[in-house]
């Protein structure tokens, strides 16, 4: 583990030679200890004082399971949530992930500063950590989006499978209106950049940038679901996109990504991975 100056120090050379502030920027840093749990105080509270000297954003995990609720109560007589507020990890330009275990004054917190919420649904039921309470999220205004947390506990990472798993985990306890594809969907994209700060991007419109993912309607999955679309990407098994445009760029056509020679790159990966495996 590096100390806390060298990782203060790392910090701001990350933000100094890599952040763009430009709109339509696809390189921004953000600065992300771990979780309030796993660092010091002082480390998280430095740590806010940098990203809001350089203008960047603050992400950490928060209230994810019971085990940190318990800690936190225990270590710092506070409950996740509490907690993070004092040490000044709320307002417009922080997002959390998770957020499982939370009270309705928790949910008016969040509402109330702006603090934004990144959902993980997979990586949630992955690791039996709980349902976050999303439909509270939205109907109280919070800014909420979709994430897939990390590979060692989502395995696909595929935002589409994560708006899927959204909807559903907010209709397992019995209420059908717990969420609607279009919110869902609405999570992946305008919910996304409303919780990352951005207005440059998230949806089709003059301005923004020329950001959009097409699906073939005519394949076997889609089959009977032509006369509402956007339900159907959302209710069937999620399928790989045909088309991705990113700022005017093209980098999926027809399935295949356009940027990098796949082939040479799973069988790195494989290669890597047998050696970590095998000690």
């Amino acid at each position: 583990m590096e100390d806390e100056k060298t990782i203060l120090a790392e910090m701001q050379r990350a933000i100094e030679i890599f952040h763009d502030p430009r709109p339509y920027a696809t390189t921004r840093i953000a600065l992300a200890p771990c979780s309030p749990f796993s660092v010091s105080p002082d480390l998280m509270r430095e740590s806010a004082s940098l990203a809001r000297a350089y203008g960047v954003h603050l992400h950490t995990h928060l209230a994810e399971t019971l085990d940190e609720e318990r800690f936190c109560l225990e270590r710092y007589g506070r409950r996740p949530v509490e907690y993070a507020e004092d040490l000044g990890w709320v307002g417009s330009d922080v997002w959390h992930a998770h957020c499982v275990h939370v009270e309705s004054a928790e949910v008016q917190r969040f509402a109330r500063t702006r603090t934004g919420i990144c959902h993980c649904p997979s990586s949630n039921m992955r690791l039996a950590s709980g349902i976050a309470p999303v439909r509270a999220y939205m109907d109280a205004g919070c800014r909420v989006g979709l994430g897939v947390d990390g590979s060692a506990s989502n395995d696909s990472s595929h935002l589409l499978a994560e708006a899927r798993m959204a909807l559903l985990l907010q209709r397992v306890g019995g209420n059908p209106a717990g969420m609607t594809a279009q919110e869902a969907l609405w999570m992946a994209t305008r919910g996304g950049a409303a919780v990352l700060g951005r207005d440059d991007v998230g949806q089709l419109m003059p301005g923004k940038a020329a950001d959009l993912v097409g699906y073939r309607l005519g394949e076997l999955a889609y089959a009977g679901a032509q006369h509402d679309p956007l339900a159907a990407l959302v209710f069937c098994t999620p399928q790989q996109a045909d088309l991705v445009v990113i700022n005017g760029r093209v980098v999926v056509r027809d399935g295949q990504l356009t940027t990098v020679d796949i082939g040479p790159v799973v069988e790195r990966h494989n290669r890597i991975s047998r050696a970590l495996v095998n000690g």
